[in-house]
């Protein structure tokens, strides 16, 4: 079990984009992993359109462009971030927003409600917003 003395510090990334815009997608996956190997604590709180990401097949039909063309899956981006240990948090009524349940998202995805998140906001040392 990890306790919260391990850390350096809390960082919480609000992803607030979805699918439309594929070149916000992974940023916050990108920054989430490298905080983490910093030794901090990440999460990354998915609301408004950032479940879309999460949705099963999502992660593998978006591609992030990359300057001078091509890109990678945003699947690439996930697998990273989930395999240093950042937790991947979704805003129960955003997912009502857009018609999903939590079977309709990818594997390691946890729901929080407002309270919970407001609580992360507060004692995270710091909030970044996408």
């Amino acid at each position: 079990m990890i306790d919260d003395n391990d850390f350096e510090n809390t960082v919480l990334y609000v992803q607030t984009h979805g699918r439309d815009t594929p070149e916000r997608s992974a940023t916050p996956f990108f920054l989430a992993t490298a905080a983490a190997a910093m030794d901090n604590e990440v999460s990354i709180y998915f609301t408004m359109n950032g479940p879309q990401l999460l949705a099963k097949g999502a992660p593998d039909e978006i591609i992030v462009p990359k300057a001078g063309g091509g890109g990678r899956e945003l699947r690439y981006f996930i697998d990273q971030a989930l395999g240093i240990g950042v937790r991947l948090l979704v805003c129960q009524p955003s997912l009502d927003l857009h018609g999903y349940s939590m079977d309709d998202m990818i594997d390691g995805v946890e729901m929080i409600g407002g309270a919970a998140f407001n609580d992360m906001a507060i004692n995270a040392d710091a909030v970044i917003s996408f």
